[in-house]
């Protein structure tokens, strides 16, 4: 529950205050500031988006989403990183033409303004700050950043005020922009990752499967399947063969997952001599992804 309130919260605070920011950007005709209210708007559509998926995600599994509703909020997160990036490079090109076209620029008003921003946005950094689901990071992120951008924003006002140097206005963002722009592309990447069912990085097959076959009775584990729904929940389905009783090996095997951290395990028991499906399943994984057609072959072996 925490988390929604902390999105709701953070979504309310971007909005009013891409509102603020655009009002400001206008006034003082500083680019770092009205490409940074884009930028607020652009979380505050996300955020309110990540707000949604986020309690749609806690919702329990049911007949149509058997796995439940977590990776709805991977989806928030995907959509929040897309707006990001197309919002840090719309920030990048303004900032690159302002370089050629440089306006008069309002200091004071820019100061103050700066000052306002980093407030709002510390305080809403730390509402949203402690998380471990991946779309509250994205959410997170969006905070941390709008408070860089305000720092150095303030910084840069108040270098220009001095100097009188106003393509600092577009170097700032151009570099907050930047920053952006790597940080999104990095959480693009957790996220097509967990799509494309790639096995979480936190453990690797081969420790999983060195752990079990260290436990009495394990004679052979084969057929790993390993992947998470949103970086937190990992599944893991496999066979394993053993001449020792169901119950008592399941405990067992169930036991050293969860040290791994791996909280939810489908187990296939075989015994030694059985033929499994196709002896080669570790190596054939393209046979492996077409198994279906191997049931029809009339062999009917009754386990």
């Amino acid at each position: 529950m925490k988390t929604q309130k902390n999105i709701l919260i953070a979504f309310l605070l971007n909005l009013s205050f891409s509102i603020f920011e655009f009002i400001g950007g206008t006034l003082t005709g500083s680019v770092a500031i009205a490409s940074d209210a884009i930028h607020d708007l652009g979380d505050a559509m996300s955020i309110g988006l990540a707000y949604l998926l986020e309690r749609k995600s806690k919702e329990k599994p049911d007949e149509n989403y058997t796995y439940g509703y977590a990776r709805y909020s991977v989806l928030g997160s995907f959509i929040t990183t897309m707006i990001l990036i197309f919002g840090s490079v719309f920030v990048i090109y303004s900032a690159i033409k302002r370089l050629f076209y440089p306006e008069v620029i309002n200091y004071n008003g820019m100061i103050i303004f700066a000052i306002f921003g980093v407030i709002v946005n510390v305080a809403a950094a730390y509402v949203t700050r402690d998380t471990s689901s991946l779309n509250q990071r994205a959410v997170n992120l969006h905070m941390l950043e709008d408070v860089l951008g305000w720092i150095v924003v303030l910084i840069g006002s108040i270098v220009m005020k001095f100097t009188d140097f106003s393509a600092i206005d577009s170097i700032l963002s151009l570099l907050v922009a930047s920053y952006i722009l790597y940080n999104a592309i990095g959480n693009l990447n957790s996220v097509l990752n967990l799509f494309l069912e790639k096995s979480p990085d936190d453990i690797k097959i081969g420790e999983i499967k060195s752990h079990l076959l260290a436990l009495d009775g394990v004679k052979d584990v084969h057929h790993i399947h390993f992947w998470s729904l949103d970086g937190n929940n990992h599944f893991i389905t496999m066979h394993v063969v053993t001449c020792v009783e169901g119950d008592i090996i399941k405990e067992k095997i169930r036991e050293e997952l969860k040290e791994l951290g791996i909280c939810h395990a489908t187990l296939e028991l075989e015994l030694p001599g059985e033929k499994c499906e196709h002896d080669e399943c570790e190596l054939e994984f393209e046979v492996d992804t077409h198994h279906h057609h191997h049931h029809h072959h009339g062999h009917s072996h009754t386990h």
